[in-house]
């Protein structure tokens, strides 16, 4: 089961809820000109998913990185890029 594909209600419910957040973070620039706006929207998401997963998985790397479709060294990474530790 893919939990995200474009035809599952939370895939459509999570991008309705980017972009009303980008709506709303564009209307309160007053002017201001953006920059690194992909950057800053991958963090947000990229963090609270990751740490999602790994405390669904008693913060089992391997599994973590298979559910996240990620290389075991690539979510390692992220985890010091985030300071995420197991609690």
């Amino acid at each position: 089961m893919t939990l995200l594909s474009d035809n599952n209600p939370a895939s459509q419910a999570l991008s309705t809820h980017v972009t009303m957040t980008l709506k709303n973070y564009f209307e309160t620039l007053e002017g201001e000109v953006p920059s690194d706006v992909y950057q800053m929207v991958i963090s947000q998401v990229e963090r609270p998913l990751i740490e999602f997963v790994l405390n669904e998985t008693a913060f089992n790397q391997s599994r973590s990185a298979e559910i996240l479709g990620i290389n075991r060294n690539t979510l390692r990474k992220k985890m010091q890029l985030y300071k995420i530790t197991p609690a």
